[in-house]
């Protein structure tokens, strides 16, 4: 039997089709004659046809199935389309019998033989497609074993897909409506969710694949979280944004998204707020090619901008973000003039040139450094980036007339310890002293906290450090932060900024604060491994704890004190804080400008400090090559003093230390 398998399956297509139709050619005849043998009670009777009859209903048989592709279908993924042609062709071929039993026969064939005859080609044709397809099947037994939670068209679709090739077998369903349970989907059982331990421990289950892409981030949270601790790794289909868009299919399984771990459910968006700004207006991003910046463009793509202006120092970003967008383009029929624009946002008269020649009317300013330890190691272009790009834009939007500018910034602008987040705040209130100082253009700015899969997020780092196998790197135990999802962050930046008066500082609401620690034991969790510990020395993945890095804190905050008001939007709040008058704002950018230019770190940061009073610095500057200088400049010292020495003929003691 096995050896027979084997063969059946190594076969090449045209045999198995040739073998089919020589099935075929057999079982119809022999049909005919039995439904002959029943009618008269006799084996002899169906013998004594015209064989016009066999040959015709042979040919008609078979000319329908071709018709109807069966014989092009897939044994063992055969599927509805093949049942209805199996009944077609055999309701065909008992209708060709009929015709020529009174053209050709010495007598019509009998109504009845007609009625028994299809009934059994029927059910030999079919059967013949059905043993075939179970012959088959077991050569799946031996592929990894995964359970489908959703047995749902989502869940049957991606069971279906999962063919010998792709190295799985169903080992069951889990759905939590109550009238599935119990069910079979192609011969397997759907069960209830508290069967799901047993299931994985009985049949050696390695995977859960979720297939509910229906479902509310929340209720996908907690389905997630029932299944963490079990011992197997956790995956989905695409989210039904993602299928209806035609981004995905059912059949691309994905590890779970990290924003299904949030378990918090993304409020709609108010169509009047999301399009304010959009709709009918010349739109520029700067950072267009950054994560929160992409993100921005794809958004605003969807809200018929009569332009969109995208500008970008990376080169690379850039055409990734323009490829993309055309394509986008192109599969929905949208239809505007898309600009792609190289540039630094500080080179205002770039910047200028561009918002005249465009006509820009709003402007997103997500253009920033945004990765603490390394801003940390490089003050000087982060200032540059942070702040003086800030600055330079909003003049030039100023200048030419822009109706709205809006700043993405970060709730680490609150209470800085450390370089990036105090040139945030900087950026912050040159906006508010410009708006004091009287404009048109509608300044304001948006803050939250870390988005899921960002450049530089945890969340990437930890999928990768889980693939290699661990170990899994976080700075304290206790570190905490607020997490978002990209699309989510920017749907209420678009939206905050349609409710700017002017020098507002809106902050979105976060939610609740996850600890990051816990973040990474339930992502090991979910890849279906072990975190190792002292309480679990045999695990599969450690957990490594490296200490804080220069300036991080170990928790972060969206306000400056607790002067807030809500807004028309449930998670948009309006921040009133403290700024500076702009002819302070511009003594203190100026001063900064000048300890840029003679690269005199430490006096720049003594202007971060002066200009925003909660920044208190972590420690001493690690600006790479600030400290280098300096320890040149001290070695160059010491060697000028030894020289010294020996030119007066004076010998005094050298400290140990040098």
């Amino acid at each position: 039997m096995e050896r027979m398998k084997i063969t059946l399956a190594a076969m090449p297509r045209a045999q198995k089709r040739a073998l089919m139709v020589a099935a075929d050619a057999v079982l119809i005849p022999t049909a005919l004659w039995l439904a002959f043998a029943l009618k008269y009670d006799s084996l002899r009777h169906g013998l004594d046809q015209n064989p016009l009859l066999y040959v015709g209903a042979v040919v008609a048989s078979i000319a329908i199935f071709a018709a109807l592709q069966l014989y092009r279908a897939v044994v063992r993924y055969i599927g509805p389309q093949a049942v209805i042609a199996v009944f077609a062709g055999s309701i065909g071929s008992a209708v060709v019998v009929y015709l020529l039993g009174r053209a050709v026969a010495w007598q019509p064939v009998p109504v009845s033989v007609v009625v028994v005859y299809a009934l059994i080609a029927l059910t030999w044709i079919g059967g013949s497609r059905f043993i075939a397809r179970w012959l088959l099947l077991p050569f799946r037994s031996g592929g990894e074993a995964v359970v489908i939670y959703g047995a749902g068209d989502s869940g049957v679709r991606l069971a279906r897909s999962l063919g010998p090739s792709s190295g799985f077998v169903v080992a069951g369903f889990i759905d939590d409506k109550t009238m599935l349970q119990g069910g079979l989907i192609d011969g397997v059982q759907v069960s209830a969710p508290d069967k799901l331990p047993g299931l994985i421990r009985s049949r050696g289950v390695s995977r859960v694949l979720l297939a509910i892409p229906t479902a509310s981030r929340r209720r996908r949270g907690e389905i997630i979280r029932r299944v963490e601790g079990l011992g197997v790794r956790v995956q989905t289909v695409p989210d039904l944004n993602d299928l209806v868009s035609g981004q995905a299919r059912v059949e691309d399984i994905r590890d779970v998204d990290a924003s299904d771990l949030l378990g918090r459910d993304a409020v709609p968006p108010n169509e009047r707020l999301f399009e304010a700004c959009i709709r009918g207006k010349v739109v520029m991003v700067t950072g267009a090619g950054g994560s929160i910046g992409s993100e921005l463009c794809r958004q605003i793509l969807r809200l018929s901008p009569r332009r969109l202006v995208l500008f970008e120092m990376s080169e690379l970003a850039l055409y990734q973000i323009d490829r993309e967008l055309r394509t986008l383009m192109e599969r929905d029929h949208i239809d505007l003039d898309l600009s792609c624009l190289l540039g630094n946002a500080h080179h205002k008269y770039r910047v200028r040139e561009i918002l005249q020649a465009y006509g820009v009317e709003t402007v997103y300013h997500a253009a920033a450094y945004k990765h603490v330890p390394i801003v940390e190691q490089n003050v000087i272009e982060g200032i540059h980036n942070n702040v003086i790009s800030t600055w330079y834009t909003a003049e030039a939007a100023l200048e030419c007339g822009v109706e709205t500018f809006v700043l993405v910034s970060t709730d680490k602008a609150v209470n800085p310890t450390n370089v990036m987040g105090a040139t945030k705040r900087m950026a912050e209130m040159v906006l508010q002293g410009m708006h004091q100082r009287g404009t048109r253009t509608r300044f304001c700015m948006v803050r939250f906290g870390n988005v899921l899969e960002s450049s530089g997020s945890v969340v990437p780092l930890f999928r990768e450090q889980i693939r290699r196998g661990g170990p899994v790197t976080v700075t304290h135990q206790d570190v905490i932060r607020y997490f978002m999802t990209i699309p989510e962050a920017s749907q209420l930046v678009l939206q905050a900024g349609a409710m700017a008066q002017g020098g507002d500082v809106f902050v979105l609401d976060m939610g609740k604060p996850i600890r990051i620690a816990d973040l990474a034991r339930r992502m090991v969790s979910l890849s279906g491994l072990t975190v190792r510990d002292e309480n679990n020395p045999d695990g599969d993945i450690e957990i490594r704890f490296t200490g804080l890095r220069p300036a991080e804190k170990l928790f972060e905050e969206l306000l400056i004190g607790n002067n807030v008001t809500g807004t028309e939007h449930p998670m948009i709040m309006r921040a009133m804080e403290h700024s500076l008058p702009w002819e302070r704002m511009q003594e203190l950018l100026h001063e900064l400008l000048v300890s840029m230019g003679q690269f005199d770190v430490r006096a720049a940061r003594e202007v971060l400090v002066r200009c925003v009073r909660e920044y208190r610095p972590g420690g001493d500057l690690v600006d790479n090559v600030w400290c280098r200088r300096e320890s040149e400049r001290r070695l160059q010292s010491k060697v000028t003093s030894l020289q010294a020495r020996r030119v007066t003929g004076r010998r005094e003691p050298v400290n140990s230390s040098d």
